[in-house]
């Protein structure tokens, strides 16, 4: 065998050494806890045979707690680009079963690499993420580790989209990461996020609490919001990536792909006429409303279980991707609080940076009263969602549909928050509250000087008829050029695609600074 092939021999073995990662055991023992490696996943996500790998003989160089006498080849992530449906991303997979996926300086340049690589062609960016954190025995160069990842990801946020599976633990420090990224995915029953874990919880505030409890994917789609998709399996996990990236375009100066679109842009949909119930205090479900007039009724929601009384997603419009913000009467009246103003605003800011346009259907009789918030304070997060909307340069287009009371009005891309287009259905009301709140304030007096019960009762009806002929309707708007126009509620789709095809040449540009004070 000539020097040639017996070196092309050692490169083969070699690379099927780096493949095994920690062994054939503790691959085994992975899969027993319903989870797969690093390359396996990496398969399932990228299209078949298109993962181009770098660094796979990298090794650590910590030479501390007998580390030098223990090396794996790749060091325990996996890392390289690939193609998802024919368009490049970068993608970097911690690989639990090589020292638990912790991380190490040489990891770090790894994963740092792969980053960079992403900024300079302008593709997405995917993190794989199960680890045990930073490898203890490289003390303050892991750490330096995770620093140089944070610092990439921010300065990445904004100019490709960055997404996280957390597909096992990922705890202390190594959170940050997924924290800084656009979206957030966790598996149920085998992932987990929290900075310290319960044996600190326990000696430190006295709480027995469990993983699971503490930071498990059920914990983090429904209470926190720091995560902003849940699976039940990893390939299903992989598959919803694989979507979401459908809908987004490679970075800030491109647009999201265009799908060819077989659903007519003029279909009517007569359910709309009577979705709005007659009395105002009903609610309906603003799913059906975004499923009669997106293409072919898709819809990919964001954060699904958490602040249910705001509705945040991806559809599409004539088969281009449009961000879509809903208020949903079904939960909480569709009233704005903390929760619902962070979820939105931070989707909202998303759309804007990566071109993709806004629609809001808006359902909302004000911000939730209380203490509770007010301590909270909803007022600085309610500034977020109006910060954000009247931030944003993409094309708006707004559609009131029943109730838009107060400030919550303004929040909710109103026409001097800069919206583009905005209709309304002949059922909305716009106007600084509703009826019975207004008469109190206005004919509080007259009403309680009315003789007895009953000419109470008519002093107050007829003074909120009056208040509801004047301002309970979208023609008052109208007349000062707030509504751009009252549309039938069935040719909403039509009126909605026609808008965006009108905005698709718009140009608006911030005043040049070094950046915004957003009040967080």
């Amino acid at each position: 065998m000539s020097i040639q092939l017996e070196k092309v021999k050692e490169l083969i073995q070699l690379r099927e050494k780096a493949r095994l990662g920690g062994g054939e055991k503790r691959i085994e023992s992975q899969h027993k806890k319903g989870k797969f490696t690093a390359r396996e996943r990496i398969a399932m996500l990228l299209d078949e045979g298109s993962f181009e790998e770098f660094d796979m003989f990298v090794e650590h160089r910590s030479q501390n707690f007998g580390m030098d006498k223990t090396k794996f080849l790749g060091d325990g992530v996996v890392t390289g680009s690939g193609t998802i449906d024919g368009r490049l991303v970068y993608v970097f997979a911690q690989d639990f079963p090589v020292f638990g996926g912790s991380l190490s300086e040489t990891m770090s340049l790894k994963i740092c690499k792969v980053m960079d690589m992403a900024m300079k062609m302008g593709a997405p960016v995917i993190g794989i993420n199960d680890s045990g954190g930073a490898r203890i025995q490289e003390g303050v160069n892991a750490l330096a580790g995770y620093a140089e990842i944070f610092q990439r990801n921010i300065l990445a946020s904004g100019v490709v989209p960055q997404i996280s599976g957390i597909f096992g633990p990922s705890a202390g420090g190594a959170v940050y990461s997924p924290a800084l990224t656009d979206f957030t995915l966790m598996t149920e029953g085998t992932s987990y996020m929290f900075l310290t874990g319960p044996k600190v919880v326990k000696s430190v505030t006295g709480e027995d609490v469990t993983q699971e409890q503490l930071g498990g994917a059920s914990v983090h789609t429904t209470k926190s919001g720091v995560a902003h998709f849940s699976a039940a399996t990893e390939e299903e996990g992989l598959a919803l990536i694989r979507k979401l990236l459908s809908y987004i375009p490679q970075n800030n100066l491109e647009e999201a792909p265009l799908v060819e679109n077989d659903d007519p842009i003029n279909r009517l949909d007569d359910v709309l006429n009577e979705i709005i119930p007659d009395s105002p205090n009903k609610p309906y479900d603003m799913y059906e409303v975004i499923g009669a007039i997106a293409d072919n009724g898709e819809f990919l929601e964001v954060h699904a279980n958490y602040a249910k009384n705001i509705i945040v997603g991806f559809g599409r419009f004539n088969g281009r991707s449009v961000g879509i913000v809903a208020n949903q009467p079904k939960s909480f009246a569709g009233v704005l609080d903390i929760n619902a103003s962070r979820k939105a605003a931070r989707f909202v800011r998303f759309c804007d940076a990566f071109n993709i346009p806004i629609l809001s259907l808006v359902d909302v009789p004000g911000f939730l009263p209380g203490t509770g918030q007010e301590y909270g304070g909803v007022i600085i997060h309610g500034a977020k969602l109006l910060y954000a909307y009247g931030e944003a340069t993409v094309p708006k287009v707004t559609v009131t549909l029943r109730k838009s009371y107060g400030g919550a009005h303004i929040v909710m891309s109103c026409k001097q928050l800069r919206g583009d287009i905005n209709y309304a259905w002949p059922s909305a009301e716009i106007a600084v509250m509703g009826a019975d709140g207004a008469i109190e304030v206005l004919y509080g007096k007259d009403i309680e000087e009315a003789a007895d019960d009953k000419q109470k009762a008519e002093v107050a009806a007829a003074k909120k008829k009056e208040y509801e002929d004047l301002f309970c309707n979208p023609y008052n708007a109208a007349r000062y050029g707030y509504i751009d126009d009252v549309i039938e509620p069935r040719n909403t789709r039509f009126r909605v695609i026609r808008a965006f095809e009108q905005l698709r040449t718009k140009r608006v540009e911030n005043p040049a600074k070094k950046h915004d004070n957003l009040p967080l």
